[in-house]
Order: structure tokens, then C-alpha cells, then sequence
């Protein structure tokens, strides 16, 4: 019985498997940069490639990896939906963002891959946004702009979720845009 075709045909599945498998960018030019409507909260963001993250990354290779940016416009519109008032709608621009922590490749070429976390680093988000109310009149709008110089210092309910930190940011800032009275 002759091996050869069946190998070959193996391996081009294999090969063909491997493209499909390439590991996501947030930069990648097919990749969405707008959540899809859902209920009172829309989130849409420009090219990450510009964002702060990408641009000022000791690894720029490493720092686009991923789906963070659309992960943390889940978040916040998730997190949102469920703090505003009936009839109300919160739209979100989100024009720039800075991961907690940065690469050091510097340290060693061991740490080139690692995010190194400290207090140097925080977590950033700008952000225009725009509060409709129920009547369709604009509550409030404007820029943005979200820090948490102290994002070590307050406990984690999830320490391995990679984006703990800006996800604690964006619960911070919601609580005080969105508490009534605000």
C-alpha cells in the first residue's frame, strides 16, 4: 500500500487548518470597529493601529494581538445597558486606549512578550460620549477621558482576566456618569 498520496493529503489539510488558526489583530483591516446595535448603548472605535497601546508599545506586534479593543466595547456596552434609566441611550466613541501595564523588552529578550505590571502604567480611555434621554434631548456629551493611577491598589474579582484592570476603569466611570443625580 503506497502512504505517499494519503501523507500529502494530510498535510495540505494541516496547512490549510494552520491558515485558518493565524491568531487575530486588533489591527487586522477586516476586523469590526463597531458593535453591532444592541438596545440603548452603541460603541464604535477607529483604527486601533493609532491607538496609544499600538503607537507606544515597547512590542507593537505583541500589543495588537488579539481582540481586546472589541472586547472592552462589550464590556462597556453591557455594563452600561444595564445602568441606564429606561428610554435613555448612551453613545460611545472610543478614541483612545492605553492597557494597564507596558512591554519592557529592554528587561531581557526572555521578557520581550511579557506585559510587565506597574504603577507606572496605568489604564487609559478617552471617549466621546453622548446621553440621549427619553424625549431625544441631549442630557450630556462630550470627551472623555478615564485613568486609574490607583489600579493596583483595589482588589480584582477576576486576577487572570487580562483586561481586569480597564474593565474596573470603565465600572468606575459608569457608576459616576450614569448614577442618578449625575
Amino acid at each position: 500500500m503506497n502512504l505517499r498520496p494519503l501523507l500529502l493529503a494530510l498535510a495540505l489539510l494541516a496547512a490549510v487548518g494552520a491558515a485558518d488558526a493565524r491568531v487575530r489583530n486588533v489591527t487586522d483591516a477586516n476586523a469590526p470597529r463597531a458593535l453591532p446595535t444592541e438596545g440603548p448603548v452603541s460603541v464604535r472605535w477607529g483604527d486601533p493601529a493609532k491607538f496609544s497601546e499600538v503607537r507606544y508599545s515597547g512590542n507593537r506586534t505583541e500589543a495588537a494581538r488579539g481582540n481586546w479593543v472589541e472586547e472592552l466595547a462589550v464590556y462597556l456596552r453591557d455594563r452600561a445597558a444595564t445602568r441606564l434609566p429606561e428610554g435613555q441611550r448612551l453613545d460611545v466613541d472610543i478614541v483612545d486606549i492605553r492597557r494597564a501595564g507596558a512591554y519592557e523588552p529592554w528587561r531581557s529578550p526572555d521578557l520581550q512578550f511579557t506585559r510587565i505590571i506597574r504603577d507606572l502604567y496605568p489604564p487609559r480611555m478617552t471617549l466621546n460620549v453622548t446621553l440621549t434621554g427619553a424625549d431625544g434631548q441631549v442630557i450630556t456629551q462630550g470627551e472623555r477621558t478615564l485613568r486609574d493611577s490607583a489600579f493596583l491598589m483595589g482588589d480584582s474579582p477576576n486576577d487572570s482576566d487580562p483586561l481586569r484592570f480597564e474593565k474596573r476603569m470603565i465600572d468606575r466611570w459608569l457608576r459616576q456618569e450614569l448614577s442618578p443625580g449625575a
